[in-house]
C-alpha cells in the first residue's frame, strides 16, 4: 500500500497509523507467540552472542515481546540496559536485572512504560552497548527504519555518533512490517538488522 501525503511524498504519519492499526488488531496470545519466536530468531544473531552489553527496551501493549528474549541475554550474562523517558523524551538507562527490576511508569496520557527501578546511568551510558535492540513500527529494504514519532532514539543515534561508538542496531518487528520502502528524513540512520518471528535480515552493507 503506498501512503502518500498532500506534497505527494510517502506519508510517515499515515503510515504510522496504518501499521499500529494493524498491530491493535493482535490478540495476546498473538504477541506472546511472536515474542518466543522473536527470541529464538534474535538469539542466533552472531552480534548478541558476542555482546557483553546490550540496550534493549520492555516492550509494551502489541510491541513485539522483548521479555523472553531480555532474560535469555541476561541468563547468559550479558548486560542488559533498558531506558528510562526523561521529561524532554531523551533516554536515560538503567540495568534490567529481572522482572523485579522493572516499574510501570506514566508520562503524562500515555500507556505505562516499564522502565528500570534503579540507579540511573545517564543518557551517555548507552555508548557502553556492543548492540542497540531498537523499536519500531516498520523498516525497509534499506534498513531505513520507521519509528513512533517521538524522536527519543533519533537522539541515542546522535549521541553515539557523537561519541564516536557504532554498536550494531537490531529492529524487532513483526513479518509484515519488512516493508518496501519507507519515507525518510535528513537525520534517519539505517539498521544494520532486522529479526522478525520468521527470520532475520542483514541489510546491505551492514
Amino acid at each position: 500500500m503506498e501512503h502518500v501525503g498532500r506534497t505527494g511524498k510517502p506519508d510517515k504519519r499515515t503510515l504510522r497509523q496504518d501499521l499500529l492499526a494493524v498491530r491493535n488488531r493482535l490478540t495476546g496470545d498473538d504477541v506472546r507467540e511472536a515474542g518466543h519466536a522473536l527470541a529464538e530468531r534474535a538469539l542466533r544473531l552472531p552480534e548478541l552472542a558476542r555482546a557483553r552489553t546490550v540496550a534493549a527496551y520492555v516492550s509494551v501493549g502489541t510491541e513485539p515481546g522483548t521479555l523472553a528474549l531480555l532474560d535469555v541475554l541476561r541468563a547468559r550474562g550479558v548486560r542488559v540496559l533498558l531506558p528510562a523517558l526523561l521529561p524532554d523524551n531523551d533516554l536515560d538507562w538503567g540495568e534490567y536485572t529481572g522482572p523485579h527490576s522493572l516499574a510501570p511508569v506514566r508520562h503524562g496520557g500515555r500507556m505505562a512504560l516499564y522502565e528500570p527501578s534503579g540507579e540511573r546511568l545517564g543518557p551517555d551510558a548507552v555508548a557502553e552497548a556492543d548492540v542497540v535492540l531498537l523499536p519500531g513500527l516498520a523498516v525497509d529494504s534499506r534498513g531505513m527504519r520507521l519509528g513512533r514519532g517521538g524522536g527519543s532514539y533519533d537522539r541515542v543515534l546522535a549521541r553515539l555518533e557523537r561519541a564516536g561508538r557504532h554498536p550494531r542496531l537490531v529492529v524487532l518487528l513483526y513479518d509484515a512490517e519488512v516493508v518496501a520502502h519507507v519515507p525518510v528524513e535528513a537525520h534517519d540512520k539505517p539498521v544494520h538488522a532486522v529479526v522478525t518471528p520468521s527470520g532475520a535480515h542483514r541489510f546491505p552493507g551492514a
